[in-house]
């Protein structure tokens, strides 16, 4: 297995790419001609990457090529936002079967059926043990119907991705599958054989004041934790912050659901959490609507963000993550963004990228930056935001 990736930024989609393609090509060497091409290209080079497809399979014949639009795309491990850019990444992949599928929201199974329909909606089996890469338009695809269907279908295994950005209507989003460009649903590729895919994601947020049991819930209100209305705790846990973390609480508070039923108070750590909005108070009442649906017994506790704690966290899951990979070193990565990471965040270019080859190595690393990211988190997979999701190959 043979990883490489470059980028090239100008305002001609078919020269960057062709640059790019040149690239890869000279790294991977003649032996090694690339199975998969995974390819980002700027979401305002607008009809131009019709070209994309075409270009890939004249030079690649043979690769499969999965990809969609951006406002940001990374490669070689360096990142540009909304800028005209393009980055490929590729692999030579032997003993590795790459299965493509594209599903729109009408075909997807209803939650009544087994799990052989997804098995014949995606072409791959659970004997098959795939992993998947997942891209998705924003606009056309309910992204929890699709995710919750390959986590009861193949449970297990790897699913990460991200949702196309850049353009803000529907239809404007590309998404490339073979030789085909499109605009609405979801496109992916399933890898089964001579790979291991593992995730890391980093949501970037650390909690504040204590871990809080929910006693009292309907669907996404939370209406008690530990029996005390969770807007009155809200606002004692104010009062003892410090004055840089009161100013975060205004426009940065989340609410960490540990979603391991299992877990104990002293067990929970900071990757436990799925990290959700706050997108309503009731303040009569003292309720909160939190942007997932809770459940009476869960673990909670009060996040909030910055570009320290952004980094930290990013720092510790991939701390983890080396820490059990042990020998067996990743040898390629595709890293899913959100649009809030990156300059916005950091005041900086290629910030995550960075550190990530800091503690991963040099390794090819492309990507793109997301409209919402995909990643699991306690074995479960969730639509992210504010994140940053890798997906890390390596041999078995």
């Amino acid at each position: 297995m043979k990883w490489a990736s470059a980028i090239a930024q100008g305002p001609d989609l078919v020269d960057a790419l062709g640059e790019c393609v040149e690239s890869v090509a000279a790294e991977l060497g003649p032996d090694a001609p690339p199975s998969l091409a995974v390819v980002f290209a700027s979401a305002n080079y607008g009809a131009e990457d019709q070209e994309v497809p075409r270009i890939l399979a004249e030079r690649f014949p043979g690769v499969l090529v999965l990809g969609c639009s951006g406002a940001g795309v990374i490669g070689a491990a360096r990142e540009i936002e909304q800028q005209r850019a393009v980055a490929l990444t590729v692999g030579h992949l032997p003993g590795v079967n790459a299965t493509p599928f594209r599903v729109i929201n009408d075909e997807l199974p209803s939650p009544d059926e087994p799990p052989d329909a997804w098995s014949r909606l995606l072409g791959v089996t659970q004997a098959d043990n795939p992993q998947f890469i997942v891209l998705m338009d924003p606009f056309s695809m309910a992204g929890e119907g699709i995710l919750s269907g390959l986590d009861y279908a193949f449970p297990g295994a790897a699913k990460v991705g991200g949702l196309a950005s850049g353009s803000g209507r529907p239809g404007g989003h590309a998404l490339f599958l073979g030789d085909s460009v499109y605009h609405d649903g979801v496109v992916g590729v399933a890898l089964s054989g001579n790979i291991v895919v593992e995730t890391v994601v980093a949501q970037g947020c650390r909690p504040i004041g204590e871990l809080k049991r929910i006693t009292e819930c309907q669907r996404n209100l939370l209406m008690a934790l530990d029996g005390e209305r969770p807007l009155d705790y809200l606002r004692d846990l104010f009062r003892r912050l410090s004055p840089e973390d009161q100013a975060l609480v205004g426009n940065n508070l989340f609410l960490g659901v540990a979603m391991d039923p299992q877990l104990e108070l002293d067990d929970v750590k900071p990757g436990d959490f799925l990290i959700r909005n706050l997108i309503g108070v009731d303040h009569a009442n003292g309720f909160i609507g939190i942007g997932e649906f809770l459940r009476e017994g869960q673990l909670v506790q009060f996040h909030i963000r910055d570009a320290s704690t952004s980094a930290e966290d990013l720092r510790r899951q991939l701390s983890r993550y080396m820490e059990g990979a042990g020998q067996a070193s990743p040898v390629g990565a595709l890293m899913f963004q959100c649009n809030g990471r990156g300059q916005h965040l950091y005041g900086r270019e290629n910030h995550d990228s960075e550190l990530f080859t800091d503690m991963v190595g040099s390794i090819p690393l492309g990507g793109f930056f997301c409209n919402g990211e995909i990643g699991p988190v306690s074995g479960t997979t969730y639509l992210h935001g504010y994140t940053s999701s890798f997906a890390l190959f390596r041999a078995p």
